[in-house]
């Protein structure tokens, strides 16, 4: 499962603050296999995760995991169920990998293709990646939001973390209950995104990604929508009882 957290400090100064370990503590039970933390020389940011073990079980797998350029770092949960088939195409055009992990070619497509791996990706996944000659960082959740991933922005860092609980660790993120969340709550049975039930803290909705630099410059914008404006697929039943199981048969193979 894994569980990653951060935080980008627009002036910088982050130290080996005592309220770090209460984000640690609060994501173990769902990385119990490892724990590392990143915190970069100037301050300015912060990259944790905790590591459910399951693709390259060797420390080559450790995260934060950087490129070989040593500018870019990645925290990832999930899975990419086409990893394999990324790694051989980045491979042919030169990326050397030192895992045989998944996450691995999120950080080698991002040199390749910046942001725009996103639609290459099948899977479920929420990431955090840190480009440091650009001092921007990158958010990320899975098409249909099967991870999550939570985020403040205040007026001197951004908080995030794979759970709302752990946000709240920071000590300047406020704690105030956001009513329009209760309602939706008592109404639905669950808060929709981009809500969550504390104000100023929101939640990163399914198929998007944010983009956040150490001059505060922000941005959220959508990788990918349902497809429902498809063309109709005009066909008979044994037709699309094939394709179906042509769909699933695949889907099934790739986890």
């Amino acid at each position: 499962m894994c569980g990653i957290y951060g935080i980008l400090s627009y002036g910088g100064g982050i130290g080996r603050e005592p309220w770090l370990e209460c984000m640690a503590s609060r994501l173990r039970h769902r990385g119990p296999d490892d724990h590392d933390l990143y915190v970069s020389p100037d301050g300015l940011i912060l990259l944790g995760h905790c590591r459910l073990s399951i693709i390259d079980l060797s420390p080559a797998g450790r995260q934060p995991m950087w490129n070989e350029a040593g500018t870019t770092a990645l925290v990832f949960n999930g899975e990419i169920y086409n990893f394999q088939a990324l790694r051989r195409d980045l491979e042919a055009r030169g990326h050397r990998f030192r895992s045989r992990t998944d996450s691995e070619v999120i950080l080698h497509g991002y040199e390749d293709e910046g942001e725009r791996i996103l639609d290459r990706l099948e899977g479920m996944f929420a990431f955090a990646l840190w480009d440091g000659g650009a001092g921007r960082l990158l958010l990320a959740r899975d098409r249909l939001g099967k991870k999550p991933l939570y985020y403040w922005r205040g007026p001197e860092a951004f908080v995030f973390a794979s759970e709302l609980k752990t946000v709240l660790c920071h000590p300047r993120v406020p704690r105030a209950i956001n009513p329009q969340a209760v309602r939706d709550y008592l109404t639905l049975g669950y808060v929709p995104a981009p809500l969550t039930m504390f104000e100023g803290i929101a939640k990163l909705r399914p198929a998007q990604f944010l983009q956040v630099d150490r001059w505060m410059a922000f941005t959220v914008k959508e990788f990918w929508d349902a497809p429902v404006d498809a063309p109709p697929f005009h066909a008979d039943l044994d037709t699309h009882a094939r394709r179906v199981r042509e769909l699933v048969t695949g889907a099934v193979e790739k986890r």
